[in-house]
C-alpha cells in the first residue's frame, strides 16, 4: 500500500515551496496553492522560467496571511488571506486561458519587482472567476483550478525519482532532489519507477475521519527547464545544467503529450473536496485498464 510521503503548497506560483504535514483539500487543489501570480506589464505570467530568481523567494505561513522573504530584501513582503476589498480587477493570462484577476498594489509590485530585478505586478486569484483545467484531459468534466500551470494537483513518486537519480548517478551527475519537479504530494511504497503512468485513482485516507480523497489521475506532467534550477539558490549547476533533462530525454519522452518528457501525473480531485490530508496517510493506487 501506498503512502503519502510529503505534501507542499506553492502559494505565489512558481516561487517557494511550503511543506505541509497536512493540508486542507479543495476541488481547484490544496488551499492556497497557486493563489496568488506575478505578471509582466501585459498581464501574462512570469516564472522561473525566465528568473529563476523566483525560486529564492521563501513563503511561510502566519497566523493571517502569507510572508514572503528573499535574501538582500529588506523587508519581507505580507499577504493577507482576505483581500482589502479595494483590488483593482485586471486582465491575466496562464497559458492561452484569459481571465481577470485582483491587482494587489503598488507596494507588492515594487516589491516583487525589486526582487527579480524587471517591472513586474502580483495578482491574486478572484473567487468569483472560473478557471477551468482542459477538457481534453478531463473527459469533459468541470475542474476548477486557480494560477496552475493547468490543473489541481500534481503527484510524484519516490521510486520514480531514485530511477532517475540512479541514471543520473550512472553518468556522474549529481543526484536531484523532489523539489525539483514541484509537486503538491509525494507518494512512497508504490512498487516500480514510473508506475503512476498506468494509474487511474489514487484514494487516500482522509486525516479527518472525513470521506476517502480519490484523485484521478488525467495528464502525465511534461517537464519543463525550471527542472535544472536549483530550488533553494535560483541557480544551475555549472557541469550538469541541462540535468535532469538530458537524462529523462533518454527514456521519458511521452508521445501523449507530443513527445513532453513526463515526471509525475497531474490530477483532479473526484471525492474528498473539504477533506484534509496529512504526511503518513495509506493511500491505494487503482490501475487502468483502457490504454
Amino acid at each position: 500500500m501506498a503512502t503519502v510521503r510529503a505534501l507542499f503548497v506553492y502559494p505565489v506560483k512558481s516561487c517557494g515551496a511550503i511543506a505541509l504535514e497536512h493540508a486542507q483539500l479543495g476541488l481547484s487543489g490544496i488551499e492556497w496553492d497557486r493563489h496568488w501570480m506575478v505578471v509582466d506589464e501585459a498581464g501574462r505570467f512570469v516564472s522561473q522560467r525566465e528568473y529563476a530568481a523566483m525560486a529564492r523567494i521563501v513563503p511561510a505561513f502566519v497566523e493571517d496571511g502569507v510572508r514572503l522573504t528573499m535574501e538582500g530584501m529588506r523587508e519581507a513582503l505580507h499577504l493577507p488571506f482576505t483581500p482589502r476589498g479595494n483590488e483593482a480587477r485586471v486582465p491575466a493570462s496562464v497559458w492561452d486561458d484569459a481571465f481577470e484577476a485582483l491587482d494587489e498594489g503598488d507596494h507588492a509590485a515594487q516589491w516583487f519587482t525589486q526582487a527579480i530585478g524587471v517591472p513586474v505586478r502580483l495578482l491574486r486569484f478572484a473567487h468569483d472567476v472560473k478557471r477551468l483545467a482542459s477538457k481534453k484531459w478531463t473527459n469533459g468534466e468541470d475542474v476548477p483550478t486557480q494560477f496552475a500551470d493547468g490543473f489541481p494537483i500534481l503527484v510524484t513518486s519516490e521510486a520514480s525519482l531514485a530511477e532517475l537519480n540512479e541514471r543520473l548517478a550512472a553518468k556522474g551527475a549529481p543526484p536531484v532532489p523532489m523539489t525539483r519537479f514541484r509537486p503538491n504530494i509525494v507518494v512512497g511504497d508504490v512498487g516500480e519507477a514510473f508506475e503512476e503512468d498506468f494509474i487511474d485513482t489514487l484514494a487516500i485516507e482522509s486525516a479527518n475521519g472525513g470521506s476517502e480523497i480519490v484523485l484521478r489521475f488525467v495528464k502525465p506532467c511534461a517537464r519543463c527547464p525550471i527542472t535544472t534550477i536549483d530550488q533553494q539558490t535560483g541557480e544551475r549547476d555549472a557541469q550538469w545544467s541541462a540535468e535532469p533533462l538530458d537524462t529523462l530525454a533518454v527514456f521519458r519522452a511521452d508521445p501523449r503529450v507530443n513527445g513532453g518528457l513526463t515526471f509525475g501525473q497531474n490530477a483532479m480531485v473526484v471525492t474528498g473536496a473539504g477533506e484534509r490530508v496529512a504526511v503518513g496517510a495509506s493511500a491505494q493506487w487503482e490501475y487502468r485498464f483502457d490504454e
